[in-house]
Parts: C-alpha cells; structure tokens; sequence
C-alpha cells in the first residue's frame, strides 16, 4: 500500500480487494469529487450551457462537416428550440426518443430536451424495427425523434409497417401504449413558439436529482437494458475523468463515437460541454473524409476505437493528410512513434453505461507505473471499488459504488440492482494491487473451464492485442471446450505464426485452438448497442471449424 498521505477525497476513492479495505494515492490528474445532488458547479444541462456560452460565447462548440455552432449560437439555438419543444408539450419528465446520426443537429436537439428537464433517451441507428418497438416500450417513450432515412433505413415507415398505423397523433397502439407524437427531425428542428418564460422557468426547476437519459445497453447476451442516469449523476461522471482523458479548454475533440452510446453523449458531448472544449463529428466516418476533417479542423485529440485509428494510420501518407495538431492522449496510431508510449504503459480507460463512462482510468498521456502496466488505472474520484472474491488480490466480480453510478433501471428495483450497502454488481470481473490498479479479467459470464483449467476470454483478447502482428481480437468458447479467436491483422500473417506468438505472453491451455483471421473487424457480429453478439461470434468461428486455415 502507498505510504503517502491519504487524499483529500477519501471516501470518494476508496477501493477495497476482497473484504480488506485500503485507499489509493490520488495519483496524477485526481480532483476532487463532486456531490451531484449539492447544485454545485454544473450540475444539469441548462447551468453548463449557461456556463459555457459566458466562458467561450465565440469558440466553436461543435462541428460536422456542414455545420458548426459556437457555444454562443449553441446557447440560443437550444434556448430557441425549448421553446418550441415546450408549446408542444413536452417538458419536465417527458420522455423522448431520439433517432438520428451523429451532426450539430443531435447535438441541439438533445441539449433542448434536456434543457427543460425531458429526458432523453438516445436511440441506435443500427436498430431492427423489432428492436426499436422493444425499447421503446422499455423507456415508456412518449416522443419519437427521428431521422426519416440514414444509410439505408427508414425508421419511420418501418415503424408505421410494423404497427400497421400511420402514426398520426394522439397515436394510440396497445403496442405502444406510451407513445403520442412522432416526429422527424426536420419537424423538430423547425420548431418554434412563444413559450421562452415557461421554457426558462422549467430549466430554471431542473435539479441535479431530476433524471437526464434513459441510455440502452446490453452485454453479449440477453435483452437491452434501459439505465437511467440523472443531471447530477451523469455531468459528475464526466467531470471526474476530464483531467485522466486529456480534456481541457484547448481541445479539438475528435470522437467517432455514435451520440446514441454513452461513448458518445457522455465522452463527447458533455465531455466539451463541460471542459468548453470543441467537438468535432460526423455522420458516416470513412478513412479520406475522415483524416482531411482532422487535418482541416487542426484535431488535437483523437479519441474512439483502436482499430479506425489504425486504419486512418495506413492511410496518412497516401492521402497526404497534415495531423500535426494531434497531442499525446490521442489514440496513438496516429501520433508519430517519438510520442508513442511502449505497449501497455497507458491505461485502458474503462467504464460502463452503468457508470455513465469511465469509472477508472489514468492520465491518457502519462506512462503507468511499471507494475501497473495492461491495467485498467484507478478508480476516478466519486468512484469505489470493492472486488468479491475469496481473498485480496483474487479475481473476483468488480462492486462500484458512488454518487456517479445509475441511478436505476427500467422496470427493475433498487433491490434487485443494489447489494445491501448500495454497491452495483458490474458483471465484470477484476483485480485490484496494492496500489489500486484495477486489471480486467473478462465477464463473470463468459468465464471456460478448459481442461479443468478457468480461462477467461478477455484475458485472451487482451494478451492477443499486445501481439505486434494483431489489431484487432474477439474471443470466446466453443463446444469441446475450445478456445476461438477471430483477429484482425495488420500485418501479413499466418494462424500458425499467431499460434506460435501466442504461446509466448498464454499458457498453453489459454492459447485459441481455432483461428480466423480477417482483414478488418466488419465480419464480426455485433447487437443493435454495438457490443459483439457472442453467441453470433461463436456460430461464425464453429463454422469456420477446428483447423487453422487463413482466408487470406
């Protein structure tokens, strides 16, 4: 255990492993915790716009390629826009679906809402129309917002052809019993009323308390999960990790991340909101448009998924593209090796929806002490950690407590999501070290006995991407048992030299028995939140069989 001072924020980082309590040093980047039910601060949507717009009215807020809004025209135009949401009545604790691609216009849309206290409940592109009437019916979704067609799909129609109703209003369909207005989002763009004074008094009744979001997520199997988050809860999350994510005032914030994921919402939008950074979107990310949108909006942070990082990396220099702007913390493909940290010195960030995001993690741009490395970090302010499991030290389940965390869940109790002493059961299973370093050991879930031996998945995965070869690893179980691994490489390799490699960081019984090796990771299955599909992973790689072959 460290022999500093205990921090300031004691209670706030308090981790335990097994039944032994200890505390952490504060560790680089630690602020102190916020009490999201004090109104301190910023504590709802409508203080840190204000906030904002008087700290930076003139600095660009957000941009797509189209469009851009300075925190100033962000201010009025989600002031205007509330209002109009207003004189068509919705206000506090209407709840309202919002369906549409990543622009300035999501961004307006949803802040209006929750301005004056609707909740939003941010709805995924990718889903089927039996996916989206099952969350709908989930959120008790009174509004729909939506885009009438984005790549292909046309939500809208495809509602009305699965209800075989036009959706006009008062819409009344014992499928959707909820359910009363449907709007697209040009309709809800356009809208406009005399309502400024009820729509200043509403924001100005919102309370840290009041819920913000009703964010779906799910894990590798089973039905989506409706968590509801509020104002205090969420921006608190946030806040707690903008110094550990590099995110200041000075960002150019490039995140790739659907708005419709708290990736998006909350590592985006409320993560520039509050740090009066700049973020930078758009719809459909595709390599060229995608590096000359960096290069153009001089980017200085690249945050969002290793393996688009490492396409855009391989596409740099045919394209030309100038992304010089970029600063340690960015996702270090695209940084120039003298900026590169070596492999697993920076922490992996790593949240949950439950957690509104990051809940541990470690200043982005600084290495980890040695023994920490391929860690996860500590636990952000706000945040403890209690590991169940036999003694300290052990795997076991991850406990997180703390003002940040959901504040419940679509049809469930607080019983049935809470232990005793207020902990939420993550699911995921841990470690901590004497110096509070959290390692992830996979899902609680997805735990294989293989010849008697416990191998967990995640492990794998995470000891495949450390390969130099791999950019990109999904596994999980076969029936035998077996190990499978699907990889994305960036290099030209064989599953016999990967198999080899992967002898030399697993023991030999973690090591896959069936490999297929892909080009990118769009072959791999993936649910309507963007998780991977597990049982779909598992019939693709059993189809693939036991012998290691290479489509390439």
């Amino acid at each position: 255990m460290s022999g500093d001072s205990p921090p300031a924020n004691l209670a706030a980082t308090t981790a335990r492993r097994g039944g032994e309590r200890f505390v952490p040093d504060a560790g680089p980047g630690a602020q102190p915790p916020q009490d999201p039910g004090s109104g301190s601060r910023c504590d709802t949507i409508d203080a840190a716009i204000t906030a904002a717009a008087a700290a930076h009215p003139d600095k660009p807020a957000v941009i797509d390629p189209a469009h851009r809004l300075t925190y100033r025209e962000l201010d009025t135009a989600t002031a205007e826009l509330a209002a109009g949401l207003v004189a068509m009545g919705i206000g506090t604790g209407t709840r309202v679906g919002l369906l549409a691609p990543n622009n300035t216009g999501w961004v307006r849309t949803a802040l209006a809402l929750t301005r004056i206290g609707a909740v939003l409940v941010p709805l995924s592109t990718l889903l089927t129309p039996p996916e989206l009437l099952a969350q709908l019916r989930t959120a008790s979704v009174q509004v729909l917002i939506a885009a009438e067609e984005f790549r292909g799909h046309r939500y809208l129609d495809d509602l009305r052809t699965a209800l075989d109703s036009p959706l006009t209003p008062p819409i009344l369909h014992p499928e959707l019993p909820s359910l009363r207005t449907v709007l697209t989002i040009d309709e809800a763009a356009a809208l406009r009323g005399d309502a400024t004074d009820v729509a200043r008094a509403l924001a100005a009744a919102v309370t840290p308390a009041d819920p913000l979001t009703i964010l779906f997520t799910s894990g590798s199997r089973g039905a989506p999960k409706g968590v509801v988050h509020a104002h205090g809860s969420a921006l608190g999350a946030v806040r707690a990790g903008l110094a550990d994510r590099c995110i200041t005032a000075e960002t150019r914030l490039y995140l790739p991340m659907p708005f419709f994921w708290v990736g998006g919402l909350g590592g985006g939008i409320l993560s520039a909101l509050l740090a009066g950074a700049t973020l930078v979107t758009e719809e459909i990310p595709h390599p060229e448009t995608t590096l000359r949108l960096l290069e153009r909006e001089r980017v200085t942070l690249f945050r969002g998924w290793p393996d688009q990082a490492q396409a855009l990396a391989r596409e740099a220099g045919a394209v030309g593209a100038d992304l010089s702007a970029l600063r340690p913390g960015s996702l270090e493909a695209l940084l120039p090796p003298e900026l590169r940290s070596r492999p697993g010195a920076r922490a992996n960030l790593f949240g949950m929806t439950e957690s509104f995001g990051p809940y541990c993690g470690y200043p982005a741009d600084t290495d980890m002490p040695e023994q920490a490395w391929g860690s996860c970090g500590r636990p952000f302010p706000g945040t403890e950690i209690r590991i169940d499991s036999p003694a300290p030290g052990e795997i076991g389940e991850i406990l997180i407590r703390g003002p940040h965390i959901l504040r419940g869940r679509c049809g469930r109790t607080r019983e049935e999501l809470f232990t005793p002493d207020g902990y939420y059961r993550t699911g995921d299973l841990g470690r901590l070290d004497d110096a509070g370093f959290l390692f992830y050991h996979g899902r609680s879930d997805d735990m294989v006995k293989v010849s008697g031996a416990t191998v967990y998945p995640g492990e794998v995965e995470r000891a495949l991407r450390s390969l130099p070869a791999v950019a990109q690893a999904y596994v999980t179980d076969l029936p035998g048992p077996r190990i499978a691994a699907a990889v994305v490489c960036h290099t030209d390799t064989s599953a016999e030299e990967l198999r080899s490699a992967a002898r030399g960081v697993l023991s030999a019984f973690k090591v896959p028995a069936v490999w297929l090796l892909l080009d990118s990771d769009d072959p791999v299955p993936r649910g309507g939140t963007g998780k991977v599909d597990l049982p779909a992973l598992r019939a693709l790689l059993d189809a693939w069989g036991t012998t290691a072959r290479n489509p390439r």
